[in-house]
């Protein structure tokens, strides 16, 4: 698995998560969705992601996400 497709599984759980929680727990956590939009968005004009980050420091190889 690449950096890439990991940073595509793990922000789908998280936001799919999310969105399971607001339907049947509360709706407070759409702000957990929206705050994860936000990021993503920030991180396609700055290129800065924790998350990127840490898997390339863990050794996952980088490559084209969509090839």
């Amino acid at each position: 698995m690449t950096v890439e497709r990991s940073i595509l599984l793990i922000v789908g759980i998280i936001v799919l998560g999310s969105a399971l929680l607001a339907a049947f727990h509360s709706p407070n956590w759409l702000w957990l969705t929206g705050i994860m939009g936000a990021h993503l968005i920030q991180a396609s004009f700055t290129g800065v992601c924790p998350v990127v980050m840490t898997l390339k420091k863990l050794g996952l190889p980088t490559k084209a996400g969509f090839a």
